[in-house]
C-alpha cells in the first residue's frame, strides 16, 4: 500500500522548490533588464554629449568616429576667414606699414627696412654694406647695392670698414690709383682680392669686370689701359668694328668699337692675330710673328695644338681583379673505381 502521508509531504516539498526556482529566475531577469536599460541611457548620453563634436567628410570619415574630439575645429576656422580679410580691409596703413603684414623699406635709408606684424613695425637693418630688397612684400631680403635702386632712399647706416674693406660686405676697388684690374670682394669684414680677365678692369658702379671704356674711372677708361689710338677711318669701316694688331703682342690685337673706342682681345694659345686676314691663325702661318713663342713652347707641343689627337670615343674598362671567393668549396666526390 502507498503510504498517504509520505506522497503527501514529497508533493509539498517539489512546490516549494518549483516556487523558489521561478523567483530567482525572475529576479535575474528583472537584474538583466535593469543592466540593459542603463546601459541603453549611457550611450545615448555619450552620443548627445559628443554629437556636434563629430563630423562626416574627408577630415572626419564614419570609420573614425570612434576617435576622441579634435582640439582643432577646422571648419570653425575656416568660418573665420572671411571676417579676417574684412579685418585686413579695414586696416588703415601708415608709413612704416602700408599694409598690415609684410617686409617693408624705409622711405629714406636703403639698408632699413619694418617688419610688419597686425600693423606694429619692428625696425630691422641690414648687414654693412648690403641694401633691402623690396621687390616683394613677402619676402625678407637683403641684396649688394648693384642690384637695387637706392636713388630715392640713398642714406646708408655708418660704415664699418676693416683692411681693404670700406664696408663688410660687397666688391670694392683697389685703393691705389691706376690699378684698375683688382679689386676685393669683402665678407663680413674679410677680403679676398680678385683679378680681372686681361683686357678688362672693374667697375665700381656694376661691382664686375668690364671694358674700360664701360667704366668712365679717372685713369681706368680705354686709352689710360692701353695706350692705344684707333686710327681715323670713315664711317663706312667704323660701322665694321675694325681690327688692328697689338703692336707689342702677336697674340693680341684691338677691335675699335665704332671706330673709336679700342678694346683688347687675344687669340688662343699657339695662335697670333694675322693682320692681312685680320684674323687669328697659327703663329708658323704669320711669317710676322712665326718665332712669337719660340721661348714660351716648343716645337712638339705647338704641332700638338694645331693637330691635337683625336679623342678615343670608347673607353676600356680596367681588367676587373677578383679576390678570393667567399663560397664555400664544393665537396669533391670521389668516383668509386670499379672492381
Amino acid at each position: 500500500m502507498i503510504d498517504s502521508n509520505r506522497f503527501s509531504s514529497s508533493k509539498s516539498t517539489a512546490e516549494v522548490w518549483f516556487t523558489s526556482a521561478n523567483k530567482m529566475a525572475l529576479l535575474k531577469i528583472c537584474i538583466f533588464s535593469l543592466a540593459l536599460t542603463v546601459g541603453i541611457t549611457t550611450t545615448l548620453a555619450q552620443q548627445a554629449k559628443y554629437r556636434g563634436q563629430f563630423r562626416i567628410g574627408a577630415g572626419h570619415p564614419p570609420s573614425q568616429r570612434h576617435f576622441p574630439p579634435r582640439d582643432r575645429d577646422p571648419v570653425g576656422e575656416a568660418a573665420v576667414v572671411p571676417k579676417r580679410k574684412q579685418e585686413a580691409a579695414e586696416y588703415e596703413p601708415t608709413e612704416e606699414c602700408p599694409e598690415a603684414n609684410g617686409f617693408y623699406p624705409d622711405s629714406k635709408q636703403c639698408d632699413k627696412y619694418y617688419a610688419c606684424l597686425d600693423g606694429v613695425p619692428t625696425e630691422r637693418l641690414c648687414a654693412d654694406g648690403m641694401v633691402f630688397n623690396d621687390y616683394t612684400p613677402i619676402e625678407e631680403k637683403c641684396d649688394l647695392p648693384y642690384n637695387i635702386d637706392c636713388t630715392k632712399r640713398s642714406k646708408l647706416q655708418e660704415p664699418q670698414s676693416s683692411q681693404h674693406c670700406p664696408r663688410k660686405n660687397g666688391y670694392f676697388g683697389h685703393e691705389k690709383p691706376g690699378i684698375c684690374d683688382k679689386f676685393y670682394f669683402c665678407v663680413d669684414g674679410k677680403f679676398n682680392m680678385i683679378t680681372c680677365p686681361q683686357g678688362l678692369v672693374f667697375n665700381p658702379k656694376t661691382g664686375i669686370c668690364t671694358w674700360p671704356d664701360e667704366v668712365g674711372v679717372t685713369g681706368c677708361k680705354s686709352e689710360d689701359i692701353f695706350e692705344f689710338t684707333c686710327p681715323k677711318v670713315n664711317e663706312s669701316i667704323a660701322v665694321t668694328h675694325p681690327r688692328y694688331a697689338d703692336p707689342d703682342d702677336c697674340q693680341f690685337f684691338y677691335v675699335c668699337v665704332n671706330g673709336d673706342l679700342p678694346r683688347r682681345n687675344g687669340c688662343k694659345l699657339g695662335q697670333v692675330f694675322d693682320e692681312d686676314s685680320k684674323n687669328c691663325d697659327w703663329a708658323r702661318k704669320v711669317p710676322d710673328c712665326a718665332d712669337w713663342y719660340k721661348d714660351r713652347l716648343t716645337d712638339a707641343e705647338l704641332d700638338e695644338l694645331e693637330n691635337p689627337k683625336p679623342k678615343s670615343t670608347t673607353t676600356k674598362r680596367p681588367p676587373r681583379v677578383r679576390g678570393p671567393s667567399r663560397r664555400k668549396p664544393k665537396p669533391k666526390v670521389e668516383e668509386e673505381e670499379e672492381a
